[in-house]
């Protein structure tokens, strides 16, 4: 291969000179023998075990349509656990005679802690609860 001509473009005149010698060769060797240590050694789980605290509210409304348990129960039980510190998301179904509600804490979230503040809530706020609720677990 000869010298590049001033005519050939800069990138050509730069990658001209790693062609003609070995050292390219030794470092794509070199990068992927670091690939494959790297592979071998990093520790991996099938199912790993991740945290997520999460708790139901089932709510009992007997009598109650799946509307009057969303208005008058699954709304304002919503919000009003909303509150509680870390949580990420609360979400509802409502239907006849009964709602569930779902609270979902941040991932790494104690779970015990997570539960008492879920239990304390409720529990402080049990009086707000319409007079249709006949129970909650």
């Amino acid at each position: 291969m000869s010298s590049p001509s001033p005519s050939e473009s800069l990138i050509a005149r730069l990658v001209a000179p790693f062609l003609r010698t070995q050292p390219p060769v030794l470092l794509i060797i070199f990068a992927l023998a670091l690939g494959i240590a790297a592979l071998w050694l990093t520790p991996r789980e099938e199912e790993p075990q991740i945290v997520v605290p999460l708790a139901d509210v089932f709510v009992q409304a007997p009598g109650a349509s799946a509307q009057e348990v969303e208005q008058l129960i699954s709304t304002h039980l919503e919000k009003l656990l909303w509150q509680i510190d870390g949580v990420e998301y609360v979400y509802s179904i409502s239907q006849d005679g009964m709602a569930i509600v779902t609270v979902r804490f941040f991932v790494g979230e104690d779970r015990e802690r997570s539960l008492v503040k879920l239990h304390n809530k409720i529990s402080m706020n049990i009086g707000r609860a319409p007079p249709i609720v006949k129970g909650w677990i």
